[in-house]
């Protein structure tokens, strides 16, 4: 028999489309989502490692389908959405977890390094957001956004750490957040950020060679994420198990943001 709580993480009928969903952590978002029972829209600049986390998501028996996009231009968004719409149905699950960093010295940060940042990390979530919503979600009265922020968006960094606009563009991400969650409750849709401390991701692969060390001794449970340590805040945030929750940020650091 399935039990109360079952069903509220149940995911089956709903879709989720998931951006940078083709590796790290987005692909593990997405297969803990498909796990739940959600058909899959991944978006990410890359086809052939989309096709690649297609056929991993299929092997473990999950719908996915993939749609390669550079969500940097605008102009891509609009038809993207309505492509993943058209092709897997209406979207009630969205989760913005693209992004991008750069490392430099705030007097010396290069303002193309600064555009490319804040437009991946805090433009195009609005907008992606912004034609999710008219186009699927509003009309539906109902949603749930789950936005991938970052400890980084609480504090700043420990030396030789040097990524002003990674931190400024994550803490822009956590009230956007809330400002979101508090006008669009009245359409059904909850608005959730995760924000995640350390993980082994492309992004990070440079920093943890010098620091790894360092960030463990800092982490209270004395750890950096794993492969499935983000599964189930995604699917708590996707699912009516936080049906009554909105605009929460959520960290997921081995306890690194309270020390």
């Amino acid at each position: 028999m399935t039990t109360t709580v079952q069903r509220l993480f149940d995911l089956t009928g709903r879709c989720a489309l998931v951006t940078g969903g083709s590796r790290g952590l987005g692909l593990q978002m997405a297969q803990a989502l498909g796990e739940m029972g959600a058909r899959l829209a991944l978006v990410a600049r890359k086809p052939d490692e989309l096709h690649q986390a297609r056929e991993h998501l299929r092997a473990l028996g999950l719908d996915a389908e993939v749609f390669p996009a550079d969500l940097l231009q605008r102009a891509a968004i609009a038809p993207l959405v309505q492509k993943v719409q058209d092709t897997v149905g209406a979207i009630d699950i969205l989760v913005n977890n693209a992004g991008a960093t750069w490392g430099a010295a705030a007097e010396d940060y290069p303002d193309e390094a600064w555009d490319k940042v804040m437009h991946l990390n805090v433009d195009a979530v609005f907008f992606l957001t912004r034609e999710v919503a008219k186009r699927s979600m509003i009309p539906q009265s109902r949603g749930s956004i789950v936005n991938i922020a970052s400890i980084a968006g609480l504090r700043g960094n420990p030396l030789p750490m040097r990524t002003i606009a990674y931190n400024t563009s994550k803490g822009a991400v956590i009230n956007f957040t809330r400002a979101l969650a508090a006008e669009w409750g009245q359409h059904g849709i909850r608005v959730n950020a995760i924000l995640p401390g350390f993980f082994p991701s492309k992004m990070t692969a440079g920093l943890l060679e010098t620091m790894r060390d360092r960030v463990i001794q800092k982490t209270p449970l004395a750890r950096i994420g794993g492969d499935d340590d983000l599964m189930g805040a995604a699917a708590f945030f996707a699912s009516d198990a936080s049906r009554h929750v909105t605009g929460q940020c959520l960290a997921v650091d081995g306890g690194a943001s309270i020390v």
